[in-house]
């Protein structure tokens, strides 16, 4: 543990001079959500439930997006980490040897609080507003948090295997697509047919409802079940392949 702390110690200092990556972490959900509200709001406006705003509506699918940019960037710098030998340097040293693993996974964990606190603040300053409480926050802050677990350890996968920094970035393009075929944006039951099939049993679903439910206060029920079994699966799938990948490439 000591050594993981001091390695993430190294990250995080490397995300305080080096800012720009946080930043367009944070910019790029934060722009989504503005064009998302103030461009097709309107439109969908008219599909949801009576007196439902769709800033508060669209927020947990923004959420979702922003763990997504963040973990993007984890595979960033472990690629750049490798590529530098950086990583061979620190096998070279009396420390344990995943230690630097598991600090790119603390590191990612908490510049991910951070897009999410960001992006939550201008969900308030743009309308949204909660009558959750202090456990349904609890929740939701749980679930996000595992959320990014669940991303940072596939986000983890391409930083070891990829070949070229774009490669090792590009995982993130479907996670953050993913979203958009889900409840996130609009009503399922707008949707073609197949389509909706498709967009009620995938993993972002139960997630976003969840958060949706949690923030506005109304119990989450099997949802809430469904999108800890879906993080907790992959991530455990993820982690697998992940630590065969950085004993076969690293380790």
């Amino acid at each position: 543990m000591r050594n993981t702390f001091t390695l993430y110690g190294r990250l995080m200092t490397h995300i305080k001079r080096n800012p720009d990556t946080i930043l367009t972490a944070m910019i790029q959900p934060i722009l989504l959500m503005l064009l998302f509200v103030y461009v097709f709001g309107g439109a969908i406006q008219a599909t949801l439930p009576y007196g439902e705003t769709y800033v508060k509506y669209q927020l947990p699918g923004i959420l979702i997006i922003a763990v997504a940019y963040n973990t993007s960037y984890t595979a960033f710098r472990m690629f750049t980490d490798r590529q530098k030998g950086i990583t061979n340097r620190f096998h070279s040293m009396p420390i344990r040897r995943s230690s630097s693993l598991w600090a790119h996974v603390l590191a990612s964990v908490t510049s991910s609080v951070f897009t999410l606190a960001m992006t939550f603040a201008v969900g308030f300053l743009m309308g949204f507003r909660t009558g959750a409480g202090v456990v349904e926050w609890l929740l939701v802050i749980a679930v996000l948090i595992l959320l990014s677990l669940t991303l940072t350890w596939i986000a983890v996968i391409p930083g070891l295997i990829a070949k070229s920094p774009d490669a090792a970035q590009f995982f993130a393009f479907p996670i953050i697509f993913l979203p958009t075929i889900s409840s996130a944006f609009a009503p399922t039951e707008t949707m073609p047919k197949a389509l909706r099939v498709f967009a009620e049993n995938q993993p972002m679903t139960p997630i976003v409802e969840t958060v949706r439910k949690l923030l506005n206060n109304e119990p989450a029920g099997n949802e809430l079940w469904l999108a800890i079994a879906w993080c907790v699966g992959i991530m455990a799938l993820a982690w697998f392949f992940a630590m065969k990948a950085y004993k076969r490439r690293v380790a």
